[in-house]
């Protein structure tokens, strides 16, 4: 009998002593993965409803929605999560059995059981993830989780993502604190905007570039062929990029006119913007070439902010001087001939046009828009700051883009009529002095 106890005893120990060192393993690997993420990677401190890890491409979005879980997995036995992805082969291949899914981090005592027939997988210690696709909203409306990881919300089907969306949140009312972590690329869709000004949302994120384990040699070739485009911007920086209601450029339209064949130039032009007040907004200094094939290409933008009249002056002579640029055409609305003698001072030997406006922004933008839209308009490059002012400016009036003036677009507008308005320079409301 009191072997029979002693032994007894003996198991519950083992246990016991099982279970410690499975808590320290845990403890350890937990912190190990603390101490090799980046910026982005770790979970908020504050109080959160929805954690969203919007970034670029190779960030490391899928470690980080997966060490999450697996740590909340292993800290609270017995949980329910869902996880939900676009399709259900996205979420087995990238969420459960990818590189960093749930299968294949952590030590391998502590990893969870995949049962593809039941769509579950089950930790040792009870907790369970129960797989769903966003394409199939109706099979979240029953099933109640405690957690829920969402992955790449850009590409679930438009017509089913809200109800998708909906279904869990209804589902998350086990235990005391629902949760939701989101790894997405962003997309200009609807739900994520939502999730995004939601007030229970944390966002977390950054570049491509952020992660130090990536190659320096795949880095600097997407930086090479990608910087500063639309594509780039969205997919490698992690910007959410869209398009804003009545503007008149949109992000395609700039993609569409972008290239990097440029013909010779039978002239180059400079479009000044100047400031208001010395160190107030920016002073906008485009390039902008007449191609011999008739066509307006933008060059660079040599735009600067900050700066007193002579920082800027001395850009324009600087821009000029490495373009060969033939003429410099300023609006000269505010400050008149002042602005002409400060770029005169800066030793800028060529024929200088002073410009007066007489309409609006977006009314002198309005012919430059056409020539975009008749494909006779095109960008040497990746101008961001830029396509985001010309992104900006609203049909009918109005600028809703960055900073409190399109300084930048404005100069583009100067230098484009210049290069292709000629004669018709009147109709878009400009004076020339």
């Amino acid at each position: 009998m009191l072997i029979a106890i002693f032994e007894a005893c003996l198991a519950i120990e083992r246990k016991i002593a099982i279970k410690e060192a499975t808590i320290r393993e845990g403890q350890r690997v937990q912190s190990f993965w603390q101490n090799r993420a980046h910026a982005g990677q770790l979970p908020p401190h504050s109080h959160w409803r929805n954690w969203l890890v919007m970034a670029g491409r190779g960030f490391g979005k899928t470690r980080a929605g997966a060490e999450w879980v697996r740590d909340y997995a292993l800290r609270f036995p017995g949980v329910r999560i869902a996880l939900v992805g676009a399709t259900m082969s996205d979420v087995r291949r990238v969420m459960v059995e990818g590189e960093s899914g749930l299968m294949n981090i952590g030590p391998a005592a502590q990893r969870p059981r995949w049962e593809p027939s039941n769509a579950e997988l089950r930790w040792p210690n009870g907790s369970m993830a129960t797989v769903y696709s966003a394409a199939s909203p109706e099979k979240l409306r029953g099933p109640q989780h405690h957690i829920a990881w969402c992955d790449e919300i850009g590409k679930w089907t438009k017509d089913r993502a809200t109800r998708a969306w909906a279904n869990l949140q209804l589902g998350l009312r086990l235990g005391a604190q629902a949760r939701t972590i989101i790894t997405s690329t962003p997309r200009a869709v609807a739900l994520l905007r939502k999730i995004k000004a939601a007030a229970g949302t944390i966002i977390t994120g950054g570049r491509t570039q952020d992660n130090p384990h990536l190659s320096a040699d795949f880095k600097d070739e997407m930086e090479r062929l990608y910087s500063g485009t639309r594509w780039g911007r969205q997919e490698l920086d992690g910007e959410l990029i869209d398009d804003l209601e009545g503007a008149m450029w949109s992000r395609q339209l700039i993609e569409d006119c972008r290239t990097s064949a440029l013909p010779a130039m039978s002239r180059v032009v400079i479009g000044v913007d100047p400031p208001a007040s010395a160190g107030g907004d920016a002073c906008g200094i485009v390039v902008a070439g007449r191609g011999v094939d008739g066509k307006a290409y933008i060059l660079a933008d040599c735009s600067v902010s900050g700066t007193s009249p002579e920082g800027w002056a001395r850009a324009v002579a600087t821009a000029a001087d490495i373009w060969s640029a033939d003429r410099v055409v300023a609006e000269g609305n505010n400050g008149g001939n002042m602005v002409e003698s400060i770029l005169r001072a800066a030793n800028i030997n060529m024929p200088l046009k002073r410009v007066h406006a007489s309409h609006g922004k977006v009314t002198r933008a309005e012919p430059v828009f056409a020539l975009y839209e008749s494909g006779r308009a095109h960008h040497v490059g990746a101008f961001p700051k830029l396509e985001d002012e010309l992104c900006g400016l609203i049909s009918g009036g109005g600028y809703e883009g960055p900073g409190r003036s399109p300084d930048r677009a404005d100069a583009l507008v100067w230098a484009c009529s210049e290069l292709m308005l000629g004669k018709n320079m009147p109709r878009v409301g400009v004076r020339v002095v």
